[in-house]
């Protein structure tokens, strides 16, 4: 049974299952949607707790499989919890989770807790996921969406109390905010916090915003590319500033921009040759925020244009290993900017 992660805690205040799974790689919503689990298995009477985690081709799923059969002595419901950080069980781990889906009955002595990361669709098409599913509720935890992050800020604000001006001035505080935090939902988690034990319940003003929440935005290469063709060039300035400013490899940014440049151009080829849009993404492995940004962007861009980024990156290439270029800076950092702001200037005219 799949399950929308809002839609727990109303679940949880139904009843019970003996398995339930959380897959996806946001850490503060997998943590939480762990801790309420667990909280309402405590008010049930599920006194202990024993923890696996899946390491290597070696591990013994044996101890798995008992651990589940058994109760101590002390207590006659328990929690078993399995984390599987890689995401593959391999061959014994198939079985046995197959066998322990098998045996999951609601109102017995254990409930079991799996943990998986972000499954693409191969994995979710397993035997084994699927007898997960089958036998248990399985939540699937997307990211919070940079265009959301505002409004996840202020729901958060609201259940402990505060709450930023009502209209503009009040959506400026809110976008401050996720401008600080950046990609790093467990340290925008751990801001809203912090105004709590600074300030009292009541309108927050954007002084005291500015004040508390420090730059903690956790820059990557990931968001730089989902900036880049979304065509928002402040953003993607501002990343490229914040990576330079955490020391990332050039030659990693160039890598991603380079990477969606290619994807784009192998895409349109594909496309030009008489290929359906869906199967074109599923072949060049296009999925999540991109497969929506690739969607909009392939009808809009030609190969012409494609080629001459093609030959950009390529440029870029040679700049960020030394080598300087003809018409281009030649301190990397900026080129990457120049290159990054061609293709989001491009994206920016296809919305």
């Amino acid at each position: 049974m799949q399950l929308a992660l809002n839609q727990l805690a109303t679940h949880l205040q139904k009843g019970l299952r003996a398995l339930y799974t959380l897959h996806g790689d946001e850490p503060l919503q997998l943590q939480e949607a762990a801790d309420a689990i667990r909280a309402a298995a405590r008010a049930r009477g599920y006194s202990e707790r024993s923890v696996f985690t899946v390491s290597g081709a070696h591990f013994d799923w044996s101890g798995v499989l008992a651990a589940g059969n058994s109760l101590s002595l002390f207590a006659d419901r328990q929690i078993i919890e399995l984390r599987i950080p890689s995401g593959k069980p391999g061959k014994e781990g198939a079985a046995a989770l197959q066998e322990l889906a098998a045996a999951a009955q609601d109102g017995g002595g254990t409930l079991t807790l799996v943990h998986l990361p972000r499954l693409d669709k191969a994995g979710k098409s397993t035997a084994w996921f699927g007898a997960l599913d089958a036998h248990g509720v399985t939540v699937q935890i997307e990211p919070i969406a940079r265009a959301a992050l505002p409004q996840w800020i202020a729901q958060r604000l609201q259940q402990q109390g505060q709450r930023v001006a009502a209209g503009e001035a009040g959506q400026r505080t809110l976008q401050l905010f996720a401008d600080r935090v950046e990609g790093n939902l467990l340290a925008a988690h751990q801001e809203v916090q912090k105004l709590a034990l600074l300030y009292p319940p009541g309108e927050l003003t954007l002084a005291q915003v500015q004040e508390a929440v420090f730059n903690v935005a956790r820059y990557d290469v990931f968001q730089l590319s989902e900036a880049v063709l979304g065509g928002q060039p402040a953003r993607v300035q501002r990343l490229l500033d914040g990576l330079q400013a955490e020391g990332e490899a050039e030659v990693l940014v160039h890598w991603a921009l380079a990477e969606d440049i290619r994807a784009l151009h192998r895409a349109k080829a594909a496309l030009n040759a008489g290929r359906p849009l869906p199967m074109v993404l599923r072949e060049q492995r296009i999925w999540g925020p991109k497969e929506r940004l690739f969607e909009r962007l392939l009808p809009r861009l030609n190969e012409a244009t494609l080629a001459q980024l093609l030959q950009a990156a390529h440029v870029v290439d040679g700049i960020v290993k030394g080598l300087p270029q003809p018409d281009w800076p030649n301190d990397g950092w900026q080129a990457l900017q120049r290159l990054a702001q061609q293709v989001c200037m491009l994206a920016q005219g296809a919305r």
